[in-house]
């Protein structure tokens, strides 16, 4: 569609919100028709500040050929089933939604009507995911570790579902083979839900995965090992840099009987801005959705078994006295 540009509306104008509502509001492919939110005032600030209309959700439907979803992840499967059932392309955030059923009914109302369904995650449109998958193509090994500091944002849902969703589904991107079963523990320290777990993945393949989330921690750090016959390589995510030892790319190691060792680093991205680019290439161009709802919900799949196998996991060390059984917050 040559010189078309998509209409496009925000629901949700928390943090993600308010960056996704700046995405749109820069692109050249795509016009801010408005914001909804149900607190009005955080819509009509955000609004301000890209120069675009606060709507009611009926009348943002009305002016939106496609609908940006960054609500909490309680409400994904209502918003986005009623955007895709008025004919509304749709972006989610992630989770795509709160179980497995809700989203395999919003891939299913996508295919049927012939919509775009694209889910957030965001480190698909990633420099180092192209770094990380360009180098280690059938990896046996995988550490995952992101932690940082406690935000009351995202202590809706476990951390879980807040941040390991982010590595399980990078894992998921690097791993082709069904999950074949979880062991995890984690633990609530400073709201409701888990606030740090690790998982431990096998894969039907062989593979293995070990991931560490916390959002109670000092520092912020994201990290990741991997090894296979391919090589080793070591990643950290905020240096924006990665070390690969192998046989294929870089300098050669004395000593090593031809093994190589290649230091990569890459620039800042706006994976953000790459999402949304991508959105509007599958609408417009009818590019391949990057992130499907078939994506979308085996990341869901893989968070839901971690979660399973921590509340087993924390069920058998309070039988044991190991932790003490969590209060139920008082609602009244």
């Amino acid at each position: 569609m040559p010189g078309r540009q998509v209409r496009v509306g925000i629901v949700g104008a928390g943090h993600f919100g308010r960056f996704h509502a700046l995405k749109v509001a820069a692109s050249g492919r795509a016009v801010l028709a408005g914001l909804h939110d149900r607190d009005t005032g955080r819509a009509a600030a955000v609004a301000r500040e890209v120069r675009a209309p606060v709507l009611e959700w009926a009348a943002l439907l009305d002016a939106s050929d496609a609908v940006v979803v960054a609500t909490p992840a309680e409400t994904h499967f209502a918003l986005a089933g009623a955007a895709l059932g008025a004919g509304r392309h749709v972006l989610v955030e992630k989770p795509i939604a709160a179980t497995l059923a809700e989203a395999s009914a919003l891939g299913e109302l996508a295919a049927a009507r012939g919509l775009v369904l694209q889910v957030g995650h965001l480190l698909r449109y990633s420099a180092e995911h192209r770094a990380i998958s360009a180098r280690m193509h059938r990896p046996l090994y995988l550490e995952c570790v992101r932690i940082a500091p406690f935000k009351p944002r995202g202590t809706d849902v476990s951390v879980i579902l807040d941040l390991m969703i982010h590595d399980l589904d990078l894992v998921l991107a690097l791993v082709d083979s069904p999950i074949e079963s979880v062991d995890a523990v984690g633990a609530p320290v400073a709201s409701a839900h888990e606030d740090i777990a690790n998982a431990r993945v096998r894969f039907a393949n062989g593979c293995v995965a070990t991931i560490t989330a916390s959002r109670i921690s000092l520092k912020t750090e994201r990290k990741m090992r991997l090894f296979s016959q391919e090589g080793y390589m070591s990643v950290d995510f905020t240096a924006r840099k990665l070390m690969m030892i192998g046989r294929e790319r870089g300098l050669p190691i004395p000593g090593t009987g031809g093994g190589r060792m290649e230091d990569v680093t890459w620039k800042e991205h706006d994976a953000l801005a790459a999402e949304h680019e991508a959105f509007v290439a599958a609408i417009l161009d009818g590019a391949p959705v990057v992130v499907d709802a078939a994506a979308g919900a085996r990341a869901l799949a893989a968070a839901l078994a971690v979660s399973e196998s921590m509340a087993a996991s924390r069920a058998r060390a309070e039988a044991s006295g190991l932790i003490r059984p969590q209060a139920t917050p008082d609602v009244t």
